[in-house]
């Protein structure tokens, strides 16, 4: 009876341990957000920030992650692992960083590192127990990317919230976002200021339930 009791205890500490800490991927297309946003909640928790910001696309290129990011909101509290992924592209043209006044060499080596950094967010999502996508809410949502995104995340079976991130700028359209990502809850945000973050935690607390 005792090695059954020990055995039960193990298995219910290990549940409850596995269920508290998730490991949560923020992903989505590049410039959506994902850094600023993973920034804000590690500035917010943790007191540090997770990675560099930058108007050119790709400044992520490597998955880069904080541990034990614990959120304690409204009596709640939640422990997880926040994992920050390149932004995901169908096409990467090393011309296109040209235009962000780059030599010719920075911009090959640029997209060399931005193609190697999807491959690996696409690897990580078998690590993934929740996943938020951050989309620009001023731009299209109906995009290839987000596609390629989603199809991936449905076919894995892993929880989703979308965030509608930059609503602080005026052709930020929520709506339009919701109506691409019908099956999943939106909340909008900016993450560059901070607006509507309170909707969010609830948000992540929902979904860590769904984990």
């Amino acid at each position: 009876m005792k090695i059954l009791r020990n055995f039960t205890k193990r298995m219910f500490n290990l549940f409850f341990r596995r269920r508290k800490e998730i490991s949560l991927g923020f992903y989505g297309p590049p410039n959506g957000g994902k850094t600023t946003l993973a920034n804000r909640i590690c500035k917010d928790w943790t007191g540090e920030e997770i990675g560099k910001v930058s108007k050119i696309p790709h400044e992520t290129r490597n998955v880069q992650f904080k541990e034990e990011v614990e959120i304690k909101y409204k009596e709640k509290n939640l422990k997880f692992k926040l994992i920050d992924t390149p932004g995901i592209a169908t096409k990467i043209d090393y011309e296109d960083f040209m235009k962000y006044k780059m030599k010719k060499k920075a911009a090959q080596k640029r997209a060399k590192e931005a193609t190697k950094g999807i491959i690996e967010a696409i690897q990580w999502l078998d690590d993934m127990d929740a996943v938020v996508i951050v989309v620009d809410s001023t731009k299209n949502p109906y995009s290839q990317v987000n596609i390629t995104i989603v199809g991936n995340l449905i076919a894995k079976k892993i929880p989703v919230l979308v965030v509608a991130n930059k609503i602080d700028l005026k052709k930020s359209d929520i709506k339009r976002v919701e109506a691409a990502f019908p099956e999943y809850d939106v909340v909008g945000i900016s993450a560059k200021y901070g607006k509507n973050m309170e909707e969010f935690y609830e948000s992540v607390f929902k979904l860590a339930k769904m984990a």
